[in-house]
């Protein structure tokens, strides 16, 4: 199977007011796209509507291979221990040796502690190991630097160019900050805002 990611002439519209409209995108294996724009444009919406979450206003995503988002809603049991909160996903997930993405995540120390008491960088690097052992083929990540210290941050860009330049996979970003991506894309939402 190819792995792939496409819309055609998408548009998003919350409550009255059309975010953008007429966005089209095609991605392959190995490709990585980093979104931009202001503010309210609409990057969040529009990495939902792309892994299906957020029913379009008009046009269509077409999606080849399993997918992943790592947004700012936690996807971890607030009042279970980080372990037992990223056990329940390794029972579905079923990674081979989850342990290795907690040690790159710098997670060994925090695992009994309960998630609700972690930082917003440590939420992250646990959204993070529970990326790496989902195994999914698309990344869609929304502002995935948010909340990590430069070394964590070097140790994701380092995951994303080994996720899409020797796993094949795809990496689509939505970020105020900088960030290094292989064989980087670029798009502005501002160039498709409405007049």
């Amino acid at each position: 199977m190819q792995v792939q990611l496409a819309a055609n002439d998408l548009a998003c519209r919350r409550g009255m007011r059309v975010l953008f409209a007429g966005l089209s995108l095609e991605l392959g294996a190995g490709d990585a796209l980093h979104i931009g724009g202001a503010n309210g444009l609409g990057k969040s919406s529009l990495l939902r509507q792309l892994a299906g979450l957020l029913p379009a206003f008009s046009g269509t995503v077409t999606r080849a291979g399993s997918l992943a988002l790592i947004d700012e809603r936690l996807a971890l049991d607030e009042h279970a221990s980080l372990s037992d909160a990223l056990m329940f996903w390794e029972r579905i997930d079923r990674p081979a040796a989850p342990e290795a993405a907690y040690a790159l995540m710098q997670l060994d120390d925090l695992l009994e502690v309960p998630v609700r008491f972690l930082s917003t960088g440590q939420r992250k690097r646990a959204s993070f190991a529970r990326l790496l052992n989902a195994g999914c083929d698309i990344w869609l990540l929304d502002e995935p630097l948010n909340g990590l210290d430069t070394e964590a941050q070097s140790r994701v860009e380092k995951e994303i160019e080994r996720h899409c330049k020797h796993a094949g996979g795809i990496c689509v970003t939505a970020s105020h900050q900088p960030i290094a991506l292989p064989n980087k894309q670029s798009l502005s939402l501002a160039e498709y805002v409405p007049c």
